[in-house]
């Protein structure tokens, strides 16, 4: 059975909600964690596996890389403008999740600022 999850966040000031899918796409978990920083990474912790992880770009994305890049395999900063412009949380967060199944990542990079589309760092 494989160990891969693929993990989509929706980050806000004060919480970020959660999708982990399995590696068959299957949606697995859901939840709501503060936005501080040993909630995020206990959360992390305690998913078992090779762990890829898709964020929104925004002002949490450089604070957010930095913390969860040693926890993860993969991690991808997108730009999810059609979450947005539906305005449904649920299928922003499914989408990263989908997203860090790849292959969607158009260019990479290893720095930051974000530039527009979706990056793998």
């Amino acid at each position: 059975m494989s160990q891969e999850k693929y993990i989509g966040m929706d980050v806000h000031q004060a919480t970020i909600s959660v999708a982990v899918m399995d590696a068959g796409g299957k949606l697995i978990m859901e939840c709501l964690l503060e936005t501080k920083a040993a909630t995020i990474v206990e959360f992390i912790r305690g998913l078992h596996g090779t762990l890829s992880l898709t964020f929104e770009e925004g002002t949490s994305a450089a604070w957010l890389h930095d913390l969860l890049k040693p926890h993860v395999s993969r991690l991808v900063v997108n730009q999810l403008s059609l979450a947005l412009v539906l305005g449904q949380l649920a299928l922003g967060i499914l989408l990263c999740a989908r997203i860090s199944r790849g292959p969607f990542v158009c260019s990479t990079r290893t720095s930051v600022p974000f530039s527009p589309g979706m990056l793998e760092l």
